[in-house]
């Protein structure tokens, strides 16, 4: 029955009932419970009513539980009213049940129901009158009222809870703290987060590690250095951590604002205070410089590093460096990076290393040396991947070499068997760039003909090219033909085809 229930198939699990009371079985409340539940989730109260009269009537005592259920089934009618009532009756039942794991399933099913319909009132008055008494723990009932508002996204709601569980002499468990802290750092509540974290300190509480990972990198976006530095020192304080990869999370979060000094100062005091940076601390500084564009601070924690001053540079060290120094148009240092540094230390470029080289000069416009450091991958066994297609079919596009493009596609990508959506994506996206719409329908249509199945961004990229071109008939007809291939449009394919009715596609850019 209850399988039968929870596949939405009721009337099913009914007739399985009636012939279970045939066959001579009788119902207990757990059989009433489950078929109530059944109904309530399909909306149909008034069956669900008539089972739970019944179900007296027979002389079966509803449980806790079962009123919970019924309650939960009211709650999403948004009978209000009718709620209260059941749940006044659901705090006496409870207090004559001699099964504490019933009033405990009960509870948790009430509250689960409450945040889920959004009566989130509601639980803040059960945790401060507690009309359960003693009927389910305390610190159970508290523990899973912060747990269900956390998941209904109500972060604020259950740090309420925590001050009530305090006033009470109660401690929440630093699970249940550490789902508060986490959810609050994720939907931009970090400076609450911060409060939290320094009241939970005095009962021991101590955030995992995404959860500082989060906590640093929200207090780095407020650019409240002051606290994440007090964040990063609470962790550091406690035994049995690994320090160098506390560190290493902060550098990260350090990254996020641009500030060089920092990193430098966070790297002064790792080695001041036997801290030993890894290769990962460093690679994440010399990340952060290159995005920030001060190369020449990478290049002296590389050259440290090639000098024996720290741990030795690895190929994701030379891939960072090589990359930033193609993004401020240093080439032939990056190229000597690749060529001749990369070697003699015993480093062979692999393809991730080679796609940021490609990724760099299409950038930089420079063509030619693409071509020319494609080609030398290819002549010493390195193996495109889908990645370096996408790369440079869209460098080339972009560069106004469309035909270049389509010979590239024609004689080495199809053939490769080595393409994926980000690969089909580039081309339709250059064909469409270049006004050749109808070829970029049919590239489209050729890749279904060929067993392909392209993504939705596929079909976006080509209905937005027809938008922009005011070709109405042909941007529904590419959408007809993605329906027909089983993919529904998503929300950009519908703002897409917005723009297109308000006249202003030319103003719209589809970003893949």
């Amino acid at each position: 029955m209850d399988q039968l229930c929870g596949l939405s198939r009721v009337g099913e699990a009914h007739k399985l009932f009636f012939d279970m009371k045939s066959r001579g079985h009788v119902p207990n409340v757990v059989s009433y419970t489950t078929l109530i539940h059944g109904y309530c989730r399909t909306g149909e109260m008034d069956v669900a009513y008539k089972v739970f009269d019944e179900m007296r009537h027979c002389g079966v005592l509803p449980n806790s539980l079962t009123y919970s259920v019924l309650v939960r089934g009211v709650l999403r009618t948004r009978d209000v009213e009718r709620a209260n009532v059941l749940m006044f009756k659901l705090w006496e039942r409870m207090k004559e049940e001699e099964d504490l794991s019933v009033n405990n399933a009960a509870f948790a099913n009430l509250v689960d129901s409450l945040c889920r319909e959004g009566y989130v009132n509601e639980v803040f008055r059960i945790a401060e009158d507690m009309p359960q008494g003693k009927s389910v723990n305390e610190e159970f009932a508290c523990g899973h009222m912060i747990d269900s508002l956390c998941r209904s996204g109500r972060n604020h709601g259950a740090s309420r809870v925590v001050y009530v569980m305090r006033k009470r002499g109660l401690t929440p468990s630093l699970v249940s703290y550490n789902s508060i802290v986490h959810g609050l750092c994720k939907h931009g509540g970090c400076m609450r987060a911060y409060q939290l974290l320094e009241e939970g300190i005095q009962f021991g509480y101590l955030p995992s590690e995404h959860t500082y990972k989060v906590l640093v990198e929200g207090l780095c976006g407020e650019s409240d250095l002051e606290k994440a530095r007090k964040v990063l020192q609470f962790m550091l304080s406690k035994k049995d951590v690994d320090r160098t990869r506390i560190c290493n999370i902060y550098l990260r979060a350090l990254c996020l604002i641009k500030n060089p000094t920092e990193l430098l100062n966070v790297l002064v005091f790792m080695l001041q205070t036997q801290c030993q940076p890894d290769v990962i601390t460093l690679n994440t500084v010399i990340n952060g410089f290159c995005k920030m564009g001060r190369i020449e601070e990478a290049l002296k924690v590389l050259n440290d590093m090639v000098a024996g001053k720290f741990c030795a540079p690895d190929a994701v060290t030379f891939t960072t460096i090589i990359f930033g120094l193609l993004n401020v148009g240093r080439i032939q240092e990056a190229l000597n990076l690749l060529y001749q540094v990369m070697p003699q230390r015993g480093y062979s470029p692999g393809i991730v290393t080679y796609n940021a080289v490609l990724r760099g000069l299409f950038r930089l416009r420079r063509v030619e040396e693409a071509k020319e450091v494609f080609n030398c991958m290819l002549g010493i066994g390195v193996v495109a991947d889908s990645t370096t297609y996408a790369i440079v079919i869209d460098g080339l596009c972009e560069s106004n070499q469309l035909d270049e493009a389509k010979r590239f596609w024609d004689d080495i990508v199809w053939p490769s068997n080595i393409h994926d959506n980000y690969v089909y994506a580039a081309m339709i996206k250059g064909l469409c760039r270049s006004g050749k719409i109808h070829e970029a329908v049919h590239f489209l249509y050729e890749l279904v003909d060929s067993g392909v199945t392209p993504n939705i961004v596929c079909y976006n990229v080509v209905i937005d090219g027809a938008c922009k071109l005011s070709m109405k008939r042909e941007a529904y007809q590419i959408l007809r033909e993605m329906r027909k291939n089983g993919l529904n449009p998503d929300a950009v394919t519908w703002r897409i085809l917005d723009k297109l009715h308000g006249n202003r596609g030319n103003d719209f850019g589809l970003r893949i």
